[in-house]
């Protein structure tokens, strides 16, 4: 019954130290922004198709 209690008290120890320093080196990596999930997201994409509309138009009323 001890080697029990000794267990899962280890195991609780390693655990808590586990979180507490893999949290200090999830500080240290570089953040960046995340990709666009889909084109409709992006808003470099919605500006380019925009512009291309604005573009298309434009030619067609000329022509």
């Amino acid at each position: 019954m001890h080697y029990l209690l000794a267990a899962v008290g280890v195991i609780t120890i390693a655990v808590l130290l586990w979180r507490v320093l893999s949290s200090e080196r999830g500080d240290t990596t570089p953040t960046h922004k995340a990709a666009p999930v889909a084109p409709d997201d992006d808003p470099d994409f919605l500006r380019k198709l925009s512009e291309e509309q604005r573009r298309k138009r434009r030619d067609d009323e000329q022509n």
